[in-house]
């Protein structure tokens, strides 16, 4: 092979194939496993809903966590199972999916949930637009890495952190938003552990992750705009 020749998968962390101690790995799994990618549409929703609360004006709060009850069935609790279920059934061999044909149905799967709420929430009265493009940004950014999984394994992780700063970036340039100073250099802060952490205890390389983290926030930036159409 030409020396100048680098492909997607050898561009990697100069620190991979190293093991790392127990005191970074055991922090770094704990950062994965709170920040899952199943969880981060919660979160967002959460986000918008609780701390940006002006984007629900003249909601009741009942009304909010019924929102989130219905996020977190159709975007954590149905995809979970759909891996449970493939796991049981023998149709992959780890529910951490640590291989690209391993991941192939779980995506179908989470889509097709994705892409429910966010039908849901674009025929309901009350829910704003900008978590509805959250939504759908995700449907979109889970269609793309799912098309990528074919040549390479995209990191979900930076997906579900670029999701979130694309958020971030809607909510800054939103006509109502306030007080993102401070949400948005946590996000930043959370966008570099998470990144950092699935360097350390997975086997993906930095062009996984800067894949994730650029198509993550690139198609809730698409997904605003499309709404707004």
């Amino acid at each position: 092979m030409d020396n100048h020749s680098i492909t997607s998968t050898e561009f990697a962390c100069p620190s991979m194939g190293k093991k790392f101690s127990p005191f970074l790995r055991f922090p770094a799994a704990f950062v994965s496993y709170v920040f899952h990618p199943l969880f981060i549409p919660l979160i967002g929703t959460w986000y918008i809903a609780f701390v940006q609360a002006g984007f629900f004006a003249g909601i009741a709060p009942q009304e909010k966590y019924f929102i989130l009850l219905r996020v977190a069935y159709n975007t954590i609790f149905f995809p979970a199972l759909t891996i449970l279920l493939l796991k049981g059934l023998g149709f992959i061999d780890s529910i951490f999916l640590r291989t690209k044909q391993e991941r192939i149905i779980p995506y179908i799967a989470a889509n097709i949930f994705y892409f429910w709420m966010y039908l849901v929430f674009r025929n309901q009265s009350g829910i704003p637009p900008i978590l509805t493009a959250f939504i759908f940004g995700i449907f979109v950014s889970s269609s793309l890495a799912l098309l990528a999984n074919i040549y390479f394994k995209i990191s979900m992780h930076a997906l579900g952190v670029g999701a979130l700063t694309g958020l971030m970036l809607n909510v800054i340039f939103s006509s109502i938003s306030y007080s993102v100073f401070l949400p948005a250099m946590l996000i930043i802060l959370l966008t570099g552990i998470v990144a950092t952490a699935r360097l350390i205890v997975s086997n993906h390389t930095t062009f996984d992750i800067y894949t994730g983290l650029f198509v993550g926030i690139v198609t809730q930036l698409v997904a605003i705009a499309f709404l707004a159409l």
